[in-house]
């Protein structure tokens, strides 16, 4: 991993190294939307796959606390194993550091003298669990709406059948391994910084950490000693209606097995991706209503969206009921359903009112009928000096206070208030779904 030690995560989702965590997956949002390989034409696509893996890398780190902290202190050499400088998934538990400094299983005979574990005398030696494989699944707005199952292939390690995970044949006895002295382990120096060692332990790479050794011949031939067989398995991933992004799919005991360890899980971390049309908040949805300016003003019973089931949702506005720009119409049941229920959240519709192309009227008595048919202005204002200005009709209040320190200038309190909405329980989904 020479070259990931040149990666700046923070550039990658273009945020400032101070950046919030709303920041950071508001930012991770827009940024998967724009990459991901299917939003953009054939020929980019092989392009758009390294960018969208590099931006689900920067918010995996970013996004965690501890990994975060990680990688502002050692770079991405943090999650390279081959670096030793602390990657995750490197902890050792303490059967496996006790079994170093003692030389001895501290799951089963203890301390010599003490008749068995901490326990006391008689206590059954109960098996390690091995480790949980953590993988992130992503799934689609739709597919959390109504549920999902589906069936993959998994291979993993499963202990041999013909010598129940010891390596050897029926009547052979092993040796103590020269390598490790029995102890399954292996230390060395290894450098973590210019001028600094430290002493690392790692699985003697000759019995595999098992402190002992067959003769060839002696080796279970159908595993050749290695004591556990690769095999094939279909396994089925259920997700429920309703889930959730950060939610975790368990399938129990279905990762690498390992001789004298009760398998670990097989552990699904769901990731759930932008929508290019709702917005989600817990059991909420969010939408913008596109209207007409002649609806707005007159009414209509149309079919406004379709609906993550397919469903088309229709609306009633009317004649006499306006809409106004940014205003949220409450559909009530039309949100995500809930988990181990029968109800469903919300559907919020933000107005969005789309007003004609300049010089859409063509003719003065046209003009002058619609003026007409409005309401009249009020009164006009009265002042002693009046100045005819220009105006720019592109402006945006970005542009406020731009050329000044003053830390009200636009760029500055308009990122404030959207980080307000966009906070770490995803108020932000709204806005993705406008970008």
């Amino acid at each position: 991993m020479a070259t990931t030690a040149e990666i700046d995560l923070y550039e990658v989702l273009g945020i400032s190294q101070g950046a919030s965590k709303a920041e950071i997956k508001k930012a991770y949002h827009k940024a998967a939307l724009t990459s991901h390989p299917d939003k953009v034409p054939t020929e980019e696509r092989e392009t758009a796959e390294i960018r969208f893996k590099s931006v689900s890398q920067a918010y995996e780190i970013l996004y965690d606390d501890d990994k975060r902290h990680l990688y502002d202190t050692h770079g991405m050499a943090a999650f390279d194993p081959a670096s030793g400088a602390g990657a995750p998934g490197s902890e050792m538990d303490m059967d496996d550091l006790l079994s170093q400094m003692f030389g001895m299983n501290m799951g089963g005979d203890g301390f010599p003298g003490m008749g068995g574990g901490f326990g006391g005398r008689g206590m059954p030696k109960r098996p390690r669990k091995g480790a949980n494989e953590k993988q992130e699944y992503e799934v689609t707005l739709e597919e959390l709406y109504k549920g999902k199952t589906t069936r993959f292939a998994s291979t993993k390690n499963v202990v041999c059948s013909t010598c129940k995970g010891s390596g050897g044949r029926q009547g052979a006895k092993p040796k103590q391994c020269e390598a490790c002295k029995g102890r399954g382990v292996t230390t060395g120096l290894k450098q973590v910084g210019p001028g600094l060692v430290t002493q690392s332990t790692s699985e003697c790479n000759t019995c595999k950490g098992t402190g002992e050794t067959y003769k060839e011949k002696e080796k279970c031939k159908k595993c050749k000693g290695k004591r556990v067989l690769e095999t094939r398995k279909v396994l089925e991933l259920y997700i429920p209606r309703g889930s959730r992004e950060g939610d975790k799919i368990v399938l129990q005991g279905e990762a690498d097995q390992h001789p004298g360890q009760e398998p670990g899980d097989i552990i699904f971390e769901l990731s759930e991706f932008p929508h290019e049309k709702f917005g989600r908040v817990g059991a909420d949805l969010t939408a913008d209503l596109n209207v007409t300016l002649a609806e707005a003003l007159t009414g209509f019973n149309r079919v406004v969206l379709t609906h993550l089931d397919g469903r088309g949702i229709q609306i009633n506005v009317p004649q006499g009921q306006l809409l106004r720009p940014y205003q949220v119409l409450k559909v009530a049941g039309e949100g995500m359903p809930m988990k181990r229920s029968d109800q469903k959240g919300d559907l919020y519709l933000e107005v969005k009112i789309k007003f004609p192309e300049d010089g859409w009227l063509k003719d003065d008595p046209s003009m002058q009928r619609l003026r007409e048919l409005l309401p009249k202005p009020g009164p006009p204002k009265i002042a002693e000096t009046i100045d005819e200005v220009e105006f720019d009709p592109d402006a945006t209040l970005i542009d406020v206070g731009a050329s000044s320190d003053d830390p009200r200038a636009g760029g500055e309190w308009l990122d404030e208030d959207e980080d307000d909405d966009d906070d770490e329980d995803g108020a932000g989904a709204a806005q993705c779904a406008n970008q």
